[in-house]
């Protein structure tokens, strides 16, 4: 009898093994993308503030890595010369290192959310050259020092490509012109030696825009200047840009010896309104016309939108060695800037959580994706 207990007992282990060998580890997209690159998302103030409970919930479950989506911007930061405003970008770090998340600060530099202030003179004057780059150096330094070994990469500079490769005619490019960008990342670089630096764009697969970001890189590193990496923002919609396109994007980029992010990440359901237009009269019309799913996406939409980012996921996947992170700019549909953009009152299904806090299906298949890899 002693025996057929400890047979049984030989047999129940080995069968308790084998279930246990056999079930994936995979439940999340944290897990699934562990040994690949970083998965994150972009926090609002409601969910580092942890009002939003259901979406922080969220994001300690899916996500490795998270970005401020506003709360250190300029304009936020310090919004009168001299007075800095830390509060909310405080609490937004204490929240990645408290679930050991790869935490992004974003951003440094950005000719669309800094305040008046740092333009201008007492008399509302361009400043001189001079005058702004200590106001950029004094900012640079005051933000990176302060989380300087916290933060682990940094947005520098954003969006100052236009996409036929000429730079956008900002007022950092109107007082200092291309220096600014150099400058920017040898300040930050300075505050903290060890932190990644990226540039960030949008529309970052134009052929222009490729071109003038690989040679500004390759300037960067003649010149013993760092730079760590591209962020190449990933707002696409259901055809533009092919998954062509985008992968000779990422391969020139990744040429240059800098790693590639892919920072806010979304995929529009809905029309684009770009290259179209409207009577006044058609007004109304038009605007319904764009904005088609109410209620919710058709089934075959709904397939045809999944299909595109397992696509751009196949994609990442295939390109593991050159993508250092994926964020989504993003937690829950209710949340995203697409919904009223850029027409008032659009309803958008661009995340990978629904308005009721759901999991999409999607998520399951990308995380499928990583397992043949």
């Amino acid at each position: 009898m002693k025996k057929i207990i400890a047979l049984l007992g030989i047999l129940t282990l080995t069968v308790s093994c084998t279930t246990a060998s056999t079930t994936t580890s995979n439940d999340s997209l944290k897990n699934a993308f562990k040994n690949k690159f970083y998965i994150g998302t972009a926090m609002s103030l409601p969910q580092i503030h942890g009002t939003d409970v259901k979406s922080v919930e969220i994001i300690k479950n899916q996500f490795s890595s998270i970005v401020a989506e506003n709360c250190m911007k300029s304009m936020y930061l310090q919004p009168q010369e001299g007075q800095f405003f830390f509060n909310d970008a405080d609490k937004f770090v204490e929240f990645g290192e408290k679930n050991k998340m790869f935490i992004i600060g974003h951003t440094l530099i950005w000719h669309s959310q800094a305040p008046d202030w740092f333009f201008v003179d007492k008399n509302g004057k361009n400043v001189s050259p001079e005058v702004l780059k200590q106001r950029m150096k004094s900012h640079i330094t005051k933000v990176v020092s302060r989380y300087k070994g916290r933060v682990k990469g940094w947005d520098v500079v954003n969006e100052a490509i236009m996409e036929d490769g000429s730079y956008r005619k900002s007022k950092f490019y109107e007082i200092l012109g291309e220096e600014f960008i150099p400058l920017a990342f040898k300040y930050a670089q300075e505050a903290d030696p060890n932190a990644e630096l990226y540039y960030n764009d949008y529309n970052e697969w134009h052929p222009g825009k490729v071109k003038t970001v690989t040679q500004l890189v390759k300037d960067f590193k003649s010149k013993g200047i760092r730079i760590d990496g591209v962020g190449m923002q990933a707002h696409v919609g259901m055809n533009t840009p092919s998954i062509d396109e985008y992968e000779k994007a990422i391969l020139a980029y990744a040429e240059t010896g800098v790693k590639v992010n892919i920072t806010e990440l979304e995929i529009s359901a809905l029309p684009s309104p770009w290259g179209t237009s409207a009577n006044i009269s058609d007004k109304v019309a038009y605007d319904e016309k764009m904005n088609p799913y109410k209620n919710g996406l058709p089934m075959d939409v709904q397939t045809t939108w999944e299909n595109r980012y397992l696509d751009f996921f196949k994609l990442f996947l295939k390109q593991k060695n050159n993508i250092r992170r994926v964020t989504l700019w993003g937690v829950t549909d209710n949340q995203s800037w697409k919904n009223d953009f850029p027409i008032k009152g659009r309803t958008d299904y661009p995340l990978l959580f629904d308005r009721q806090y759901k999991t999409k299906p999607v998520v399951d298949k990308i995380i499928k994706l990583t397992e043949t890899r």
